[in-house]
């Protein structure tokens, strides 16, 4: 099957900010792919470049079969594009706010389609509230209404989540996953690589390039390292006792530390050994499998 997306070496500078440096994949029909990693490592200005609302400074970028630089205005009509910060009109109602964008994509007779979005989303019983009245997440969930009004093909998010209660976050996959099963494609970006795990491919991104591109079985499985996790205390001393002293790499949860290791039985005498040092106790401990949260940090160090 031929992707619905491809992209080849893209490139974007700010002046001498090089936002996206040379990255390449592909996106295939019917798929959720994310784009993770923190803020500032050029996940914005690709979806951006992406959905025509900024010019490539190199490379190129096909999507539905066509040129983004030649067919911007085609493709702009096959897409829907939820940005960070979307504008939603707050004096608006949600029913009106819909038909504004409606009328932007110039569909027709979008009363149906409306009302099969705002009983998708559960916003029906709030169709005459002002946006501005509306709570965070379903100011998310009227954003994607709009965005799904004209339906598109691909569905671009731009962090969709963030800033969202958790209840609405869950409400807000629910959805997505729906959306799936109507064969859409769903490009995203989050910084949350729980929310991550959900997609079907990942791309990780560091300083504008990619440092892993898979599934999220296959990225975990890629470093070929197990994760021991320690409920102790003091955990920060047991998070120092890591970082400074051994070349083992360690994440805070809580009160608990998951450290990345080749294997338990080669290296827990060690940590043992530095924890007794440093005056940590240890009440549990056991071997857990590597998140991707845990792989992102181990591939940051490791190409440090």
């Amino acid at each position: 099957m031929k992707p619905i997306i491809e992209i080849e070496n893209l490139l974007k500078n700010y002046g001498d900010v090089l936002a996206v440096n040379g990255i390449s994949f592909n996106v295939n029909q019917g798929e959720m792919f994310g784009l993770v990693g923190p803020d500032g490592t050029g996940k914005t200005s690709t979806i951006r470049i992406l959905c025509g609302l900024s010019n490539a400074s190199g490379g190129n970028v096909t999507m539905l079969d066509r040129d983004i630089k030649k067919d911007k205005k085609f493709v702009q009509k096959k897409i829907g594009y939820l940005s960070q910060k979307f504008s939603l009109y707050g004096d608006l109602t949600i029913d009106e706010n819909v038909e504004f964008f409606a009328n932007i994509h110039d569909v027709k007779d979008f009363e149906q389609r409306r009302n099969e979005l705002l009983n998708f989303t559960r916003l029906t019983p709030f169709r005459d509230r002002l946006a501005d009245n509306l709570s965070g997440g379903m100011k998310q969930k009227l954003a994607l209404a709009c965005a799904l009004i004209h339906k598109p093909q691909i569905l671009f998010l731009d962090e969709p989540t963030t800033g969202v209660d958790p209840v609405s976050r869950r409400d807000f996959w629910k959805i997505l996953s729906s959306l799936l099963k109507d064969g859409i494609t769903i490009f995203m970006s989050t910084p949350y690589l729980d929310e991550a795990e959900r997609c079907h491919r990942v791309a990780m991104m560091n300083k504008g390039e990619i440092i892993a591109i898979d599934s999220p079985k296959n990225i975990k499985a890629s470093i070929k390292k197990e994760v021991i996790e320690f409920v102790c205390k003091p955990v920060r001393a047991a998070y120092n006792a890591i970082t400074n002293n051994s070349t083992f790499d360690a994440q805070l949860f809580g009160d608990r530390i998951n450290v990345v290791v080749d294997s338990y039985e080669k290296d827990i005498n060690t940590i043992e050994r530095l924890f007794n040092e440093n005056s940590v106790e240890v009440s549990d401990s056991r071997v857990v499998t590597p998140s991707l949260e845990n792989v992102f940090m181990y591939l940051i160090k490791e190409a440090s």
